[in-house]
């Protein structure tokens, strides 16, 4: 039987309040506090607990993140998205930590060089923002463009995994 019920923590972090929510399969998505839920994609319903292992083990992760401690996360993960989508997505997690790429390399490693503004659009769609790094992709001019959190917070997480 399919469990449509989605289980939600907020937690505080350097950059603001921050909205995990996962599924019995893992964590489907992070959130910010901007009042956009679009990012995921769901049809249950969503209960705050706190208890929730895959969200526990998230909220430690992300702090260990922010505190210099962690360069990679270790989480069960349920991504949802189209299938192109989860294949940008998944580039996006193979991206080292303290690096940045373009959109038309990721593009490339997606397959395809000339899908680079269908690779920004996924990453816009990116449910778990952080974990799978969509903010280590700038535009090809090495500007920063483009992050659901704003373009201030991908500036600060950037200089974070620079220190």
């Amino acid at each position: 039987m399919l469990q449509k019920t989605l289980h939600y923590k907020t937690i505080q972090s350097p950059i603001g309040e921050l909205r995990l929510i996962a599924s019995h399969k893992g964590l489907c998505a992070l959130l910010f506090d901007d009042g956009r839920r679009s990012r995921l994609h769901f049809d249950g319903a969503v209960v705050a607990d706190d208890s929730h292992p895959a969200l526990q083990k998230a909220e430690k992760q992300l702090g260990e993140y922010f505190g210099g401690k962690r360069k990679a996360f270790d989480l069960p993960l349920d991504m949802r998205g189209t299938i192109f989508q989860i294949k940008a997505w998944k580039e996006l997690q193979k991206i080292p930590y303290g690096t940045t790429i373009s959109y038309g390399e990721q593009a490339k490693r997606v397959g395809d060089a000339k899908k680079a503004r269908a690779v920004g659009m996924a990453n816009g769609r990116n449910p778990l923002a952080i974990i799978v790094p969509c903010h280590r992709v700038i535009g090809s001019d090495g500007k920063l463009v483009g992050f659901g959190g704003g373009l201030s917070v991908k500036e600060r997480l950037l200089a974070l995994e620079q220190v």
